[in-house]
């Protein structure tokens, strides 16, 4: 199994560099690919901030990247709770934040548009410290 780096994970989602886009297709093509959850947040906000693509775009670069049946990452199930709360209004940061701590009672944040957008969407009640 090989674990990739930001930077390959946008190559393979954005096509921006054509030689490195072949490098990354065919290292996907014969192998094993871990994506840590860092990378997935780095590349969510890459992608939003430089390249521009709206959420729904990426979250759907998400969806297919990571159900190809040789991609493994850290607490699928995290991941894939934190892309539905993020089709549901969350910001994709946050909503990777809540999911991955869903046995807890309590987030605490000083993010109020988050404490905001997170009411009725988890278990965990997302408030000021």
């Amino acid at each position: 199994m090989i674990a990739i780096d930001t930077n390959v994970l946008v190559r393979f989602l954005t096509r921006d560099d054509e030689a490195q886009f072949r490098k990354v297709v065919a290292l996907f093509a014969k192998n094993d690919i871990f994506i840590p959850s860092t990378v997935i947040l780095e590349t969510e906000w890459v992608l939003r901030y430089s390249y521009g693509f709206s959420p729904e775009t990426i979250l759907d670069a998400f969806t297919k990247t990571f159900g190809l049946p040789n991609v493994k990452i850290k607490n699928p199930d995290a991941v894939a709770q934190a892309i539905e709360l993020a089709r549901r209004g969350l910001d994709f940061a946050d909503a990777l934040h809540l999911s991955a701590s869903h046995e807890c009672k309590q987030f605490a944040t000083f993010d109020a548009d988050c404490i905001k957008k997170a009411k009725g969407l988890t278990t965990c009640k997302v408030k000021k410290p």
